[in-house]
């Protein structure tokens, strides 16, 4: 079993202000030697222009936007009040009433206050898109693997923001150890109509280095203090790219990457549309770490209710 890693990842993007590009380097884990190579892998933050594409939701996710935003704002942090507390911000008068009138008072402070707490789920969710050029496989005459995928993060949007939670939105590909990790919506940012500009853009490109998306995602997740940080993998195939990185090398890399991820505290699960999945998604996510999705198109719909279950799991 290799050592923990202490990643050092400090970058990550801030406002619609910040650079569009940015790069780092990061360690990548040769399973044959038995130890990581540092500064492996150059990956570039990138961030789609504001204006890249239309900042509305497309018309056939509206009905189930409205659906999910109605849920889950149901499920968002509420305001209850506490009785009978012995401080608070408010007098209760009720209980102030009985203080009053009852001839044999409870020994003690008198409890004649009221105080109001929010209920939270306290979630934090970074959801990571695979975009390789493997995602440009048609489903049917109209619709392909990236616009389910793309369909799907509108949605987890519409759905997290209803419900109050913070959560980032990004996307991934590769060529060799050049990674690019596009952020649509980082923690700090507002999801509007720029974060569905930017979804509106999002393209196949390259191979799929897993393990350095899934580490620079880590990195970000870990800044967050949220009691539950989730983080959620969407993806068509299994780690690859052009190099040694097809194979077993590449699925130790990324089972490294999920190591190094939950020792942080962190809870990765996979959402996967590979119908081979089942041959190595255990060994990388465990038996309850994934779903693999058989009917495409359900996908997007199948998701916000998948994420509830994960937080209720929690």
């Amino acid at each position: 079993m290799a050592a923990r890693l202490n990643l050092r990842l400090d970058l990550q993007i801030g406002d619609d202000q910040a650079p569009a590009r940015s790069e780092l380097r990061l360690p990548e884990w040769n399973w044959r030697a038995g130890q990581y190579r540092p500064d492996w892998c150059a990956l570039s933050l990138l961030r789609e222009p504001s204006l890249a594409g239309p900042g509305i939701l497309p018309e056939h996710l509206r009905a189930d936007a409205r659906r999910l935003r109605a849920q889950f704002q149901a499920l968002a942090p509420t305001r209850i009040w506490l009785r009978a507390q012995p401080d608070g911000t408010e007098i209760d008068l009720d209980a102030w009433m009985r203080q009053r009138t009852e001839p044999h008072a409870a020994p003690g402070p008198a409890r004649i206050y009221r105080d109001a707490r929010t209920r939270t789920r306290d979630l934090a969710c970074l959801v990571l898109a695979d975009l390789s050029l493997s995602t440009e496989a048609a489903i049917n005459a109209d619709c392909r693997i990236i616009d389910i995928i793309r369909d799907s993060l509108y949605l987890l949007g519409e759905a997290f923001d209803a419900g109050g939670d913070r959560f980032a939105l990004a996307g991934f590909n590769s060529q060799g150890r050049a990674v690019q990790f596009i952020v649509f919506k980082d923690f700090a940012t507002h999801y509007g109509t720029q974060t569905r500009a930017r979804l509106a853009a999002a393209a196949p490109h390259g191979y799929t280095r897993m393990g350095a998306a899934i580490r620079q995602a880590s990195s970000l997740l870990m800044k967050e203090t949220a009691r539950t940080r989730l983080l959620l993998l969407i993806t068509d195939g299994k780690p690859n790219d052009q190099d040694a990185y097809e194979g077993r090398y590449g699925i130790e890399d990324t089972r490294a990457a999920l190591r190094e991820a939950r020792q942080a505290g962190l809870n990765p699960f996979c959402i996967t549309v590979d119908q081979r999945a089942e041959d190595y998604l255990p060994h990388l996510f465990g038996r309850q770490g994934y779903l693999l999705v058989r009917r495409l198109v359900e996908m997007p719909r199948r998701l916000p209710q998948l994420v509830l279950q994960l937080i209720r799991d929690r």
